[in-house]
């Protein structure tokens, strides 16, 4: 016959978990934008990009008061042109005794004012343009459509000299040309983001709980569409400094005594075989700044992707 120990009162011990701890969420959750900029830190190139995109406007705003030269200063002795590299003028003077530094961030100044510009405006008009024709459809998206591909059909050359003989040659001239017509990408981007999700569940029940259309496309379609939004806004600023680059580079830039860093390159190429430096500086920060919106750019539509989250 079998003999049973006691039980003993040690083996036992009261019951200490607290119902709905093992349902408990141990890891903070993260929303859509903390998990992108979680990735795009991750991203050593886009982070490297975005560190000199920053340091670029940096020193557009605050470069041409490191010198005492002006951008627009003329020497009157031929001695001070064309002259090197030097302690006194860092990145040397042009044919005209002007000192380069402060011309080189004064161009970049206004390089990154016309892409900044043109993206703006492009953010404001394609966005809405699209937003508007792809979510009311049918006709209104048949001619809204149609008068977008009749503009891309025109050279964009053609806007800039049918606008330079109406208009003065400047600044203002190349913002209303690229203004006028850099919106027409972004528009059709936008309006076939916008015609994937009108039929989405949540426009559905919006438009059962009485919303308007503008409260629809404004607060709930193009929301939704702010990834890819925000991709090409990135890109299609070196997209305008490029563009204005070769405009200046065609003499249809800005007027002198101002300079874009198109302008200096124009300007420096003629010179490139006895003053190399006059070329060399401006080319290598235009092409430094493209380089970075671009990398930066590739970086942002990965870390937006929604199929790349974790």
């Amino acid at each position: 016959m079998m003999v049973v120990d006691p039980i003993s009162k040690m083996l036992f011990h009261p019951f200490t978990h607290k119902i709905g701890e093992d349902e408990a969420i141990v890891r903070p959750s993260t929303t859509y934008w903390q998990d992108a900029w979680r990735r795009l830190k991750m991203n050593k190139g886009a982070m490297a990009g975005l560190v000199i995109v920053i340091l670029m406007l940096i020193m557009a705003i605050v470069g041409p008061y490191l010198t005492t030269f002006t951008y627009d200063a003329q020497q009157l002795s031929v001695e001070y042109t064309n002259l090197p590299s030097s302690s006194e003028h860092w990145f040397g003077t042009d044919d005209l005794g002007r000192d380069l530094f402060t011309r080189v961030w004064h161009g970049a100044r206004v390089s990154l004012l016309i892409g900044f510009v043109s993206a703006l405006v492009q953010f404001l008009i394609g966005v809405t343009y699209g937003g508007i024709s792809g979510y009311l459809g049918g006709w209104v998206d048949e001619v809204m459509m149609r008068i977008v591909e009749v503009l891309s059909g025109i050279p964009f050359l053609l806007y800039v000299v049918l606008l330079m003989v109406v208009l003065e040659p400047g600044l203002h001239t190349i913002l209303i040309a690229l203004g006028a017509v850099y919106w027409l990408s972004m528009a059709r981007l936008v309006r076939g983001q916008v015609l994937s999700l009108k039929e989405q569940e949540y426009v559905l029940a919006a438009r059962a709980l009485g919303a308007s259309q503008w409260r629809i496309i404004f607060r709930h379609l193009i929301p939704n569409c702010m990834g890819p939004i925000l991709v090409y806004s990135t890109l299609a600023i070196p997209e305008a400094i490029f563009a204005e680059a070769w405009l200046s580079f065609l003499g249809l830039g800005v007027s002198a005594p101002a300079a874009s860093l198109g302008m200096l390159v124009s300007d420096g190429i003629s010179s490139i075989r006895l003053y190399p430096w006059q070329l060399f500086y401006p080319a290598f920060f235009i092409s430094l700044t493209i380089l970075a919106f671009n990398i930066f750019g590739d970086g942002l539509r990965d870390a937006l992707d929604p199929r790349l989250r974790k």
